[in-house]
C-alpha cells in the first residue's frame, strides 16, 4: 500500500485554560482540506504530542475522524509515554478508520538501534496494521538508515517512513533501496521538500502546511507534474519563510502563523520572555508582507482568514 500526497501536520489548539479547543480543531481541518491537502496527519511534534494526556489525544483522534469527508486519508502518530499507550493509540487509530500510523522512537532516554528495532518490531507486530517509521532526530533518539532499511525489508507491518532527519544523503538511499517494493518515503523537513520530489519520494508530511497549506501543496503539485520551474519557486519561498521562523521552536512558529493567518489556535505552552517575545513581534510584523507576496502560478491565494 502506497501512501502519496501533501499531508499537513495538524496542529492541536487550545483553549486559554490549555484545554483542546474542538471548535478551532474543527476550523483547521476544514481549512487544510479546503486548500487542497491530500490528508491530514495529526498527533506528531507539530501537534505537540507529549504535552497532551493519552485521554486527550484519544478524543482529537475520534474528532478529526469525524469532521474530515468519508475517503480522507488520515495518519495518526502514536509516540506515547509508554508502550502501552502507544499500542493503545495505534489501536484506537485503526479503529477510526486512519490509512496508517507514524511510529516515532522512545524519548528522553537514549537508545542504541538495537533497541529501535526490537521496538519497532514489537509495536508494528501488535497492531498488525500499516506503520510508517518516524524519525525525528531532533527529538527522539534518531533511526540510522541501515536500520530503517532493515525494518522496512524485514518487517510485514513496516510500509515506509516519514524522514524529519533532514539528512540529504536519505533521499537516493532510500528510494535504491525501496526498488520495486511498494514502500511509501515521505519526508518531513520541508528544507527537502524539491529534493525529495526529485528523488521520487511519494510527497511529505508537512509542520510549515499546517499553517500555508496552499505552499506545499503547489511545490509538491508541480514537482509531479515536472513544472520543476514552478517547484523551484516554491521551494525558495518556503526556505525564506523557514530562515525567520528558525529562532523559535517549530510548533510556536505554527501558532505564530496560524494566528496571523486569522486561525488562533491558542497560547504558547511556555511564559514567554522578553526576548521571545521581541522575536514573535518581529515575525508577526514581516509575514502578512511575505503572504501577501506569494505569487505562484496556479495557487491559491493565501490569504487572512475571516474568524
Amino acid at each position: 500500500m502506497r501512501i502519496s500526497g501533501l499531508f499537513p501536520a495538524l496542529a492541536t489548539p487550545v483553549t486559554s485554560s490549555g484545554a483542546v479547543d474542538g471548535n478551532m480543531l474543527d476550523r483547521l481541518c476544514d481549512f487544510l482540506l479546503e486548500r487542497g491537502a491530500s490528508g491530514v496527519c495529526l498527533g506528531g511534534a507539530t501537534s505537540e504530542y507529549p504535552r497532551f494526556e493519552t485521554g486527550e489525544r484519544l478524543e482529537i483522534l475520534r474528532r478529526v475522524a469525524r469532521r474530515v469527508p468519508r475517503g480522507t486519508p488520515l495518519v495518526a502518530a502514536i509516540g506515547g509515554s509508554s508502550l502501552e499507550r502507544t499500542i493503545e493509540l495505534g489501536t484506537a487509530a485503526f479503529d477510526h478508520g486512519c490509512r496508517a500510523v507514524l511510529l516515532p522512537m522512545p524519548w528522553f532516554f537514549p537508545y542504541q538501534q538495537v533497541d529501535l528495532a526490537a521496538y519497532v518490531a514489537y509495536v508494528a507486530d501488535a497492531l498488525a496494521g500499516p506503520c510508517l517509521l518516524y524519525d525525528l532526530p531532533d527529538f527522539t533518539t534518531g533511526l540510522d538508515a541501515d536500520t530503517s532499511i532493515s525494518l522496512m525489508q524485514s518487517e510485514p507491518n513496516v510500509i515506509g517512513i516519514k524522514d524529519s532527519s533532514g539528512r540529504v544523503e536519505n533521499l537516493l538511499r532510500f528510494v535504491e533501496a525501496r526498488g520495486n517494493r511498494d514502500w511509501s518515503l515521505l519526508v518531513g523537513d520541508d528544507r527537502n521538500g524539491l529534493a525529495s520530489a526529485e528523488a521520487g519520494w511519494d510527497g511529505g508530511i508537512s509542520g510549515i502546511a499546517a499553517f500555508c497549506p496552499e505552499l506545499l501543496v503547489a511545490l509538491h503539485g508541480a514537482a509531479r507534474s515536472g513544472q520543476m520551474e514552478q517547484a523551484r519557486a516554491c521551494q525558495g519561498l518556503i526556505d525564506e519563510l523557514i530562515t525567520h521562523l528558525a529562532p523559535l521552536p517549530t510548533p510556536w512558529g505554527v501558532r505564530v502563523g496560524l494566528r496571523v493567518r486569522g486561525l488562533d489556535a491558542g497560547p504558547l505552552p511556555l511564559p514567554i520572555s522578553p526576548e521571545r517575545a521581541a522575536q514573535i513581534a518581529r515575525i508577526e510584523a514581516w509575514l502578512p508582507g511575505w503572504l501577501a507576496s506569494v505569487e505562484i502560478p496556479n495557487l491559491l491565494p493565501v490569504r487572512t482568514i475571516s474568524s
